[in-house]
């Protein structure tokens, strides 16, 4: 009963995370990196948007996504394998989650697209390795 009434309070929100949970389940290893880089950057979008307009839930709802993704971006990196890469993308995935949490206290979104701005560098380079 309660999922039915998230589902009637916000029909929207309920079709992305369906619409995410497909796209989840049907990706790769590369593919889901680069899915979470997708979410990871539009959390940070919707965060500004959400900081430039005083929506301050809708900012602790997408600044707490892009933190767990950030999270889950780094607990996954392989450091036996990925040598250097990994540690430095460890410490960028700390130092994007040390800036979301800093913009997360102030109003304004412009911090929230320069870690996005960041952040397309590299879902760039994935989107470029998965080409290739």
């Amino acid at each position: 009963m309660a999922y039915a009434s998230a589902l009637l309070r916000d029909p929207a929100r309920t079709y992305r995370d369906i619409d995410l949970a497909g796209r989840t389940a049907a990706a790769d290893g590369p593919a889901l990196v680069q899915l979470l880089y997708e979410e990871l950057m539009q959390a940070l979008r919707v965060a500004a948007w959400a900081a430039d307009r005083d929506q301050y839930t809708t900012k602790s709802e997408r600044v707490t996504r892009a933190t767990a993704i950030l999270f889950a971006l780094e607990a996954n990196l392989d450091f036996e394998r990925g040598g250097s890469v990994s540690q430095a993308l460890a410490r960028f995935y700390a130092g994007c989650r040390k800036q979301v949490v800093e913009a997360a206290i102030g109003s304004n979104g412009d911090r929230f697209r320069a870690v996005a701005a960041e952040l397309e560098e590299i879902a760039g380079a994935w989107r470029q390795a998965r080409a290739a």
